[in-house]
């Protein structure tokens, strides 16, 4: 039963019944949950195996497909501990991939950094920062020796934070 709720909240479920069920291919595009077995010496724990159909994700977007794997579902009440152990990802999503735009020399072009790791942090607290302190502490970050900073997920650009004020 676990197994099946997690799936389906990482897919096409809802923890309610809404009228627009009827207007899609639910079942097509839905997460599985094919295998269980228990851990051993645990009572009550158990390995899950979901599977989910390609469709589900968009081409060549890790983002996509990690926030749709491990989104929601973590914070589901349903469940006392949920882990991510395993990760499989098939060829044929593999191949949508990409890459990066352009490579580490590029990079270090841009910084004139060349023979050591690049070094760099995200800023917190992650939000609530206004754009100037969080430009200040950008500014700070980087004035101590830093490469880059980067923002955390969450960051995109908010009515007190916006990006290019930032």
């Amino acid at each position: 039963e676990a197994g099946a709720a997690v799936a389906a909240e990482s897919s096409t479920g809802t923890w309610t019944t809404v009228w627009t069920d009827g207007l899609t291919s639910l079942d097509r595009y839905k997460g599985r949950c094919y295998h269980i077995e228990p851990v051993a010496g645990e009572e009550d724990q158990f390995i899950a195996y979901v599977a989910y159909p390609l469709d589900l994700f968009e081409e060549g977007s890790v983002t996509n497909m990690f926030t749709s794997i491990v989104g929601n579902v973590f914070g589901f009440k349903a469940l006392r501990a949920l882990r991510l152990e395993d990760l499989r990802i098939p060829i044929a999503y593999v191949k949508t991939f990409e890459g990066p735009p352009h490579g580490i020399q590029s990079e270090r072009d841009k910084l004139n950094k060349y023979g050591r790791p690049l070094l760099g942090c995200t800023i917190k607290p992650k939000l609530g920062l206004s754009a100037k302190n969080y430009g200040r502490a950008c500014y700070e970050c980087l004035r101590g020796g830093l490469d880059f900073t980067k923002d955390d997920e969450n960051v995109n650009s908010q009515p007190f934070m916006r990006w290019r004020d930032r």
